[in-house]
């Protein structure tokens, strides 16, 4: 029997390492590719104050920078040390896009960054323009490659599983890059990272503007973290529908779950903007809907039928009872590799094998499985719907509201009406300076609701997540979560101090530091007009 305690054990100390983690990546895809647009517009117009702006934020980029390499590499090691069998069963597939991002997106980065951080005075304008774009390229392109392992998982198309070798494997390495599910991941994520960084940049610059220190710089700043993330924003929703497209087709229970549609509505479906479900009584106390919304996201017609959960579990009873014949025949091709009638019983059924495996989590042989065993495990397939319901709609609002938030940013940069002495315009920016964790809530809120939505695959429909982990003790986990949080802890406070003090010392180069165009700490300097 499988020791639920490891297992959850396990996800909370991979969850809160990959949590940490991705605290530095949005502001890292973000901050890249805003500082492309602004040493471009240095290079375009050869104003000093633009280099000012460039080099300020890129030393915010580079103490992000190194603080999310350094955690993401822990995550890589906790697949050998805390899912080994899941490293093993699925290594073949998983492993490929992990290495290419290594290898090409990985080392682009550390190839420029350097030259992008100490070559200022040593390379042409055009020249730095080209290795700081490289390096937005790189962090974008780990981005990409990352979550196409990661939608591998969600959706896993271009494998097989192998019953000579008892592992999955490649069968079109194109179909895993181009997987629907991690296209759309990509540029649901990316574009949430520039809105995080957005919202980050025009939060300074309010502060700044507020203070009356460095304002030129921050005049500067706040027109193109509003301009980037008013595009950022609108993207993220127009982005965030086609994921929920994406779902309809390969996650149905996850689109079904974060609605708490419990059974099958005529087309096109409702959506709920308000409800109370609930597991306990598998139903919804209370809800708010707004007709046919749902059926036209999910669909993209006024005919196509959003599957509920209750019929979704119908059909897991059926695909386990099919999986259990697939597992009965590996079972006789372990005995015998020759057996043409089990392989021949397996190729009819190889596709719900994992669904079969379900149910190890309550008996050793799934062969043994009664009526009410399968029933059992079919409801194993449902994640958390009340968690996953709020967090969506968390998530949601949030975008909607940077919509808005955006909106008025640029229409302040488009009238240039940012010294106003009262009025919206200060009371906007001194929301600006509160709101800055708000997209960091929305994405982590996010990342959770895709991985508990997942749940309870490690790879959906091929290997539940409890049968994935390493064979470790209760006391060995709890070792490494504390050692983990106590060392996460300190480097979150490091990342902390660093940041508040660069902001705190402000947009100032160094004569010292032999640049010919350097810009003296001069409080004349923080009176240049922004226009």
């Amino acid at each position: 029997m499988v020791d639920m305690a490891v297992i959850e054990l396990s996800r909370l100390q991979f969850a809160l390492t990959a949590l940490y983690h991705f605290l530095f990546v949005p502001l890292t895809l973000g901050l890249s590719f805003m500082l492309v647009i602004m040493e471009s517009i240095y290079v375009m117009t050869d104003r000093p104050v633009w280099r000012v702006v460039t080099r300020f934020w890129g030393k915010l980029f580079a103490i992000n920078f190194v603080l999310g390499v350094a955690t993401g590499i822990t995550m890589e090691f906790e697949f050998g040390t805390n899912w080994s069998y899941f490293s093993h069963y699925v290594g073949d597939i998983f492993g490929a896009p992990l290495a290419i991002e290594g290898l090409m997106a990985f080392f682009l980065e550390a190839t420029f960054v350097g030259m992008m951080f100490f070559g200022w005075d040593r390379l042409s304008k055009r020249q730095h323009l080209f290795t700081t774009f490289m390096v937005a390229l790189g962090s974008n392109l780990s981005a990409l490659w990352i979550l196409v392992a990661n939608g591998w998982m969600q959706h896993p198309t271009g494998s097989h599983f192998n019953p000579d070798t008892m592992r999955m494997e490649v069968t079109d390495f194109g179909a895993v890059i181009f997987n629907p599910v991690a296209q759309a991941k990509f540029v649901h994520t990316v574009s949430a990272g520039y809105v995080c960084a957005s919202v980050f940049v025009l939060g300074v610059s309010s502060y700044y503007i507020l203070r009356g220190k460095w304002v030129a710089v921050a005049k500067r700043s706040f027109t193109v973290a509003a301009a980037f993330g008013l595009a950022s924003a609108l993207s993220v929703v127009v982005l965030g529908d086609e994921s929920g497209y994406t779902l309809t087709d390969n996650q149905r229970m996850k689109l079904a779950s974060l609605e708490a549609m419990w059974h099958t509505e005529p087309a096109p479906a409702g959506i709920a903007l308000f409800g109370i479900p609930s597991m306990e009584g598998r139903k919804t106390l209370y809800e708010v809907k707004v007709p046919y919304v749902l059926g036209l996201i999910s669909t993209r017609s006024l005919t196509g039928q959003v599957a509920g959960i209750d019929e979704l579990v119908v059909k897991a009873e059926t695909r386990i009872e099919s999986g259990i014949k697939a597992y009965d025949a590996v079972e006789r091709l372990k005995v015998n590799r020759g057996d043409m009638a089990a392989r021949a019983v397996f190729e009819e059924h190889k596709l719900d094998l994992g669904y079969a495996m379900l149910l190890k989590r309550f008996m050793p042989d799934p062969r043994k499985a009664t009526p009410a065993d399968i029933e059992k495990a079919a409801w194993t397939t449902v994640p958390n719907v009340p968690v996953m319901f709020w967090l969506f709609r968390a998530m949601a609002g949030l975008g909607f509201f940077f919509i808005a938030f955006f909106g008025a940013a640029f229409w302040m940069a488009t009238i240039r009406r940012f010294g106003c002495a009262n009025g919206f315009c200060r009371l906007f920016m001194r929301a600006a300076v509160w709101i800055i964790p708000l997209p960091w809530m929305a994405i982590e809120a996010g990342w959770v609701l895709a991985e508990i939505g997942r749940q309870p695959w490690a790879i959906d429909g091929v290997l539940p997540t409890f049968l994935g982990a390493s064979s470790l003790t209760v006391p060995q986990i709890w070792t490494t979560i504390i050692g983990f949080t106590a060392l996460y802890g300190t480097l979150a406070v490091i990342e902390v101090r660093l940041m508040l003090a660069a902001i705190a010392h402000g947009p100032i180069e160094d004569r010292a530091s032999g640049g010919t165009h350097s810009q003296p700490a001069h409080p004349a300097y923080a009176a240049v007009p922004a226009e």
